[in-house]
């Protein structure tokens, strides 16, 4: 009889959603507000949430940088489970360029660790953006899926998105805003699991990683 507790190492990459957590100068600011308590003679409690999509740790869909392009809700998940390769880019200077990246080997997912730690009570500019070269180079090597501990893949300052858009012509996907202050550069097991928003330009996503099992 099996047990249900895994053997292997869990990290959950995902930010906490609260109040204060911070967002894109402008955008919607994350909210939660009790509308129906226990205590007031109902059997369950009860709250209203108010967020941006791209609030906390989340899936561009893409819809966000493609007028005609698909929704969260009709994201398929394969390219955001299975195997993939967390790459420290923390010495990395400006944005991340092909050759600042290790050999991938068979990689199919590729997540960038670029902060020492993540600012979770801060918003910060100065992220690494990663090139869209080096977007139109992971493609090459048969990477469907790129993440990044910062909240673009892009500059703050970008209006052409040039890596949004290597993205989509190479029909890959994004994870954004992941939490990788704990994991070691190496090869993972990712299960992230973006919300089915119905004309959602992004999907707030609860990602983990999982040790590999041994061979």
């Amino acid at each position: 009889m099996s047990s249900w507790r895994s053997s292997r190492r869990i990290w959950d990459i995902s930010q906490v959603l609260r109040p204060g957590l911070p967002v894109w100068p402008g955008d919607t600011a994350f909210e939660f507000e009790r509308t129906w308590r226990m205590e007031d003679g109902s059997p369950v409690n009860v709250g209203r949430m108010v967020m941006s999509t791209h609030s906390g740790t989340h899936a561009d869909a893409p819809l966000h940088y493609d007028a005609a392009g698909m929704d969260a809700a009709q994201m398929e998940l394969d390219p955001f489970i299975g195997e993939c390769l967390v790459v420290d880019a923390r010495g990395v200077s400006g944005e991340i360029d092909v050759a600042d990246l290790p050999h991938l080997g068979s990689a199919d997912r590729v997540l960038f660790r670029t902060w020492d730690a993540f600012p979770h009570d801060e918003w910060r500019s100065d992220w690494k953006p990663i090139a869209a070269e080096t977007i139109e180079w992971l493609a090459l090597q048969g990477v469907k899926l790129v993440g990044t501990d910062a909240p673009s893949v892009d500059p703050q300052d970008s209006k052409t998105m040039d890596a949004h858009k290597a993205v989509a012509r190479n029909d890959m996907r994004i994870l954004e805003g992941l939490v990788l202050d704990d994991v070691a550069e190496g090869r993972y097991e990712l299960i992230a699991l973006p919300l089915k928003v119905g004309g959602g330009d992004a999907g707030l996503t609860r990602a983990i990683l999982r040790e590999l099992r041994d061979a």
